[in-house]
């Protein structure tokens, strides 16, 4: 019986909720059709609010009545085109800014940093041997370097190859480019890598890195190959 009374009680409440929210939007809306899609409105609306408090409600409105009025603008397959390309960009935009200032703080508070044009942010523990440089994107580098996510989760690194591996500077991504071509023969350095100077909004499925991230590395110059072929 007291199960029972658990299970009845909630539908009860529920049903004087509903009975006086008749009663008080029958005040002005006479009509129970009316009063029954002024409660829907007023669902939609709380739930909308909860996605998206900046939403034009004309415009919104619009949308409705167009359906109601069978003079929609465009298709459903353009709208949720539409709707997936604007989420898309809000959701890149945001964490830009958060990548942002990610880049910004640590540079901030550590001094042992500094940041690129293009927004690496670097420190060179050792500068190595300047006059053994790679300059040019068909240089060769043995390096040894570890690549990890920004929660320090491991991506891949050298010791796979063992310890060391060598690659052309233009196998890089952009951001280690830069940084590689400011540390010689011997050095080692260290780097932020925002996500549009590394694998970008399209990631890289082979390594795991997810669009949109951003990556550290940490690498030791071995030797550098110049592409006429003089080794350092």
């Amino acid at each position: 019986m007291k199960r029972v009374v658990n299970v009845l009680l909630p539908a009860v409440f529920v049903l004087l909720c509903v009975v006086s929210c008749k009663k008080k939007v029958s005040n002005y809306l006479p009509a129970e059709a009316d009063s029954l899609a002024y409660v829907i409105g007023l669902n939609v609306g709380h739930n909308l609010m909860q996605m998206d408090s900046t939403l034009n409600v004309e415009a919104l409105c619009a949308g409705i009545r167009d359906v109601y009025g069978n003079r929609e603008v465009m298709t459903m397959a353009d709208a949720r085109d539409y709707y997936l390309r604007q989420m898309n960009y809000a959701a890149y935009e945001r964490f830009r800014q958060y990548e942002e200032q990610f880049l910004a703080d640590l540079v901030k508070n550590n001094r042992s940093y500094a940041r690129t044009r293009s927004g690496v942010a670097y420190r060179v523990d050792n500068a190595g041997n300047q006059q053994k440089l790679a300059s040019s994107q068909r240089d060769t580098l043995k390096l040894s370097y570890r690549l990890t996510r920004s929660d320090g989760s491991y991506v891949k690194g050298s010791a796979e190859a063992a310890d060391t591996v060598r690659l052309a500077l233009s196998e890089l991504v952009p951001g280690m480019q830069e940084l590689l071509r400011m540390v010689g023969v011997g050095g080692h350095a260290a780097a932020w890598i925002p996500s549009d100077q590394a694998y970008g909004v399209g990631g890289n499925e082979e390594l795991g890195v997810d669009p949109n991230t951003t990556l550290f590395y940490e690498v030791d110059v071995i030797e550098v190959e110049s592409f006429n072929r003089h080794i350092y």
